[in-house]
């Protein structure tokens, strides 16, 4: 299949968040970070954290652990080059962490209008593997550019939490919770030795066409392989034969619409979220398809 840049490139002047245009200016043509965070500081609270919506379908104003997730994607986004807030973040996460080490899905709203009802109703008392390891994954992989970011004892208590509660696994867990737990053992698995055999065992819980339902989402909604392994050269890709992923990146090449953007194959839940996914899966796809040296 093949991927038409130029109309992606329409797309995202059209239709994206001024941040994730901004990535995408970022992505294509290697910008001074400057700009994207400049974008990003619009989303940032005086405590060091997100908000804001930088979550697409978590609207409130104050910081979230899912706003962090999307942070870190911007540091990791401007490397080699580092931000202060990047730390700043880490700080922030240190004192939202539950004693365990864990975060919790989210804390309490102050607006709930145009959120999701799994963040409405999330616990802030218990600790989420989920939004740990998918954050934690995400800082990590800033880790490797940013020693401020590497050296934090947030992200050592976080990896912690993640390593044991996966051990702890007796049955295969929800689709994201599992995309999310193999995304985090991929990008500790050159710092943690244990990582390794952990890897190994989730694999099992992995069908071989990598498709898993997400149950109760909408209708034929699945997790494929790319959302498990969405880079060559890492562990996470011995799971999955090559022809499997080739297939896969050619499912991803044949997503993009008309209008040059990405389908989105999930829940949405306000307008602006739904818009504001488009954008973000766009750039995702774009990414992923370049990484793989299908662009």
């Amino acid at each position: 299949m093949n991927v038409t840049l130029s109309a992606a490139m329409d797309f995202m002047a059209g239709h994206a968040r001024l941040l994730d245009r901004r990535r995408f200016e970022l992505l294509i043509d290697r910008v001074e970070p400057a700009g994207v965070l400049a974008a990003l500081s619009g989303y940032r609270n005086p405590d060091g954290g997100y908000g804001w919506g930088l979550e697409p379908d978590l609207r409130s104003t104050e910081s979230q652990p899912g706003a962090a997730l999307h942070a870190f994607e911007v540091f990791e986004d401007i490397a080699p080059a580092t931000a202060p807030e990047a730390r700043a973040l880490c700080d922030w996460l240190e004192t939202a962490s539950l004693p365990d080490g864990g975060l919790p899905f989210a804390f309490p709203l102050t607006v709930k209008a145009g959120t999701a009802p799994w963040w409405k109703a999330a616990d802030p008392t218990v600790s989420a593997l989920q939004i740990t390891a998918v954050t934690a994954a995400a800082a990590w992989r800033v880790a490797v550019h940013d020693p401020a970011v590497a050296a934090h004892p947030w992200l050592e208590r976080a990896t912690r939490y993640c390593l044991e509660t996966i051990d702890a696994m007796d049955r295969a867990p929800s689709a994201y919770v599992l995309a999310f737990a193999v995304r985090f053992l991929d990008s500790v698995y050159d710092s943690h030795p244990e990582a390794a055999d952990l890897l190994g065992r989730l694999g099992k819980y992995l069908p071989a066409d990598g498709r898993v339902p997400v149950e109760g989402g909408t209708e034929h909604e699945a997790l494929h392989p790319l959302d498990f392994a969405p880079y060559p050269d890492r562990p996470s890709r011995d799971h999955f034969t090559p022809e499997v992923i080739s297939k896969d990146l050619d499912r991803l090449a044949s997503l993009q619409q008309d209008d040059g953007g990405w389908v989105v194959d999930y829940a949405t839940i306000s307008p602006a979220g739904s818009l504001e996914w488009r954008g973000h899966t766009t750039l995702r796809a774009i990414e992923i398809l370049r990484r793989n040296d299908r662009l």
